[in-house]
């Protein structure tokens, strides 16, 4: 993104001076002459940064510098001084200034504090953006994701929710296909009824039956009482199944009869109950190799396949890690009592580069891990675990099958960016592209923050 600074000073050499240096540097510059021009611009543009004279007529400096962090908290502002002022634009910087200057002004020295100023200036919006879009996400119950693969998901699952439709989620493990179920019932006319869920990997065959059907007393070894199963606790909601695939033959018949017929007894019972349960089901195995090896009913496989909902793997949607880690990275700071305001260039390229076995758990720890080792407010690339921190072929781009072109157009873009450091000269020579066409495809992908000059 390109930066717009405004320059306030009296002495017209001194403003403009500054404000050709500074759109030397590659900056837009606004100019003027007092504090209640400045507040003008300041009102009514998109300001990332200030720079003003301490002592003019009508409103100085210092109510100028007032005004603004209190309108816009963070944004810097750089103060310039002269010598007998010196006292003043101390008290400044304890009002929220960023940095002072004595005039005559180091001219290289401001060029780097406002390169520094900009990029904590970066950081901070990327924050914000980011948080914007996971507040927009908060009706699919924390399902973070801006990718067009995952919008496909947000779509199915608005459509299949209100509806009685049994659900398959299919996806690696630590893809979130439990928080899939989650948004399902949530958005459904259940969602005031239970909503009950069994891991069926966790528990041997004749655990599992007690589980979901009940058992009567006495129908077995250490039954004493009579007890309800997952289906009777879950009439009127949502059960959820994780790892169907896992269940046995015997478990199976039993489960399709209630998807047929709503009926089931339970285990050493002669009672038929009845149930209204919607059944959502979730499996990282492939259900038609199992069916084809005899480990899976095909009959129960279509019960359950009513609706498909396929969670695509982290590195096949690479788009969402900047919102994945942002929301982690929040979350992290504010357990371990840490101010952190965003992830390093080098380390977000670290993230990026990363193939994700583990896929969002893993991003997720990964994320804890960096926060806990971080010293500073940036995450830096050191910070992240070592199999991050190991470098990376550069001469590779990986690009999921299946990519649409303006997808593998947008992979190829973003990694020669990240090759280049944000060099967008240097990015549009390697891609053989003119620099006004380069600029029009960052806006386009959204790509800008991951720019520099």
């Amino acid at each position: 993104m390109k930066f717009r600074i405004l320059v306030v000073d009296d002495e017209k050499n001194s403003r403009e001076g500054l404000a050709a240096l500074l759109a030397l540097d590659g900056y837009e510059v606004v100019c003027a002459a007092d504090g209640n021009e400045a507040w003008r611009h300041f009102c009514s543009e998109d300001i990332d940064l200030v720079i003003t004279d301490l002592k003019m007529p009508g409103m100085g400096g210092e109510e100028l510098m007032r005004r603004i962090v209190g309108e816009a908290p963070g944004l810097p502002v750089i103060i310039l001084t002269g010598h007998g002022t010196i006292e003043n634009a101390v008290a400044g910087m304890r009002d929220g200034a960023w940095d002072f200057f004595t005039k005559p002004v180091n001219l290289d020295r401001l060029s780097l504090v406002v390169k520094r100023a900009l990029a904590n200036r970066e950081l901070v919006l990327q924050h914000r953006q980011m948080e914007e879009e996971l507040r927009s996400r908060r009706q699919f119950n924390s399902i973070i994701g801006r990718s067009r693969r995952m919008t496909e998901v947000f779509d199915t699952i608005s459509r299949v929710a209100p509806t009685k439709a049994s659900v398959l989620i299919t996806g690696e493990s630590g893809v979130g296909k439990e928080l899939v179920a989650d948004a399902i019932h949530e958005l459904s006319p259940r969602k005031d009824k239970p909503l009950v869920k069994v891991h069926c990997a966790a528990l041997s065959a004749s655990l599992l039956e007690s589980e979901l059907f009940g058992h009567e007393k006495g129908a077995f070894t250490g039954a004493v009482s009579r007890r309800k199963g997952r289906f009777e606790l879950a009439n009127g909601g949502t059960l959820f199944l994780d790892e169907i695939g896992e269940i046995d033959q015997n478990i199976q018949i039993k489960l399709l009869r209630v998807l047929q017929e709503k009926q089931f007894e339970r285990v050493g019972g002669e009672e038929t109950l009845e149930v209204d349960v919607r059944i959502i089901a979730a499996t990282n195995k492939d259900l038609k190799a199992e069916i084809e090896k005899g480990n899976f009913r095909e009959d129960l496989y279509f019960r359950l396949n009513v609706v498909n909902i396929q969670i695509p793997p982290l590195r096949e949607r690479k788009d969402d890690i900047p919102v994945l880690a942002t929301a982690f990275l929040k979350e992290f700071a504010v357990e371990n009592k840490k101010t952190i305001e965003g992830i390093h260039e080098k380390a977000r390229s670290r993230l990026y580069a990363y193939e994700w076995p583990g896929n969002i758990r893993e991003l997720r720890n990964c994320i804890e891990s960096a926060v806990v080792m971080c010293r500073e407010n940036t995450v830096m690339a050191d910070d992240l675990p070592p199999a991050l921190r190991r470098d990376h072929d550069e001469g590779w781009i990986r690009i999921a099958l299946g990519s649409n072109m303006a997808e593998c157009e947008k992979t190829i873009i973003r990694n020669t960016l990240s090759f280049c450091k944000g060099n967008r000269s240097k990015t549009a020579q390697i891609l053989d592209i003119g620099r006004k066409t380069l600029l029009r495809k960052l806006a386009e992908y959204e790509l800008e923050t991951e720019a520099g000059e």
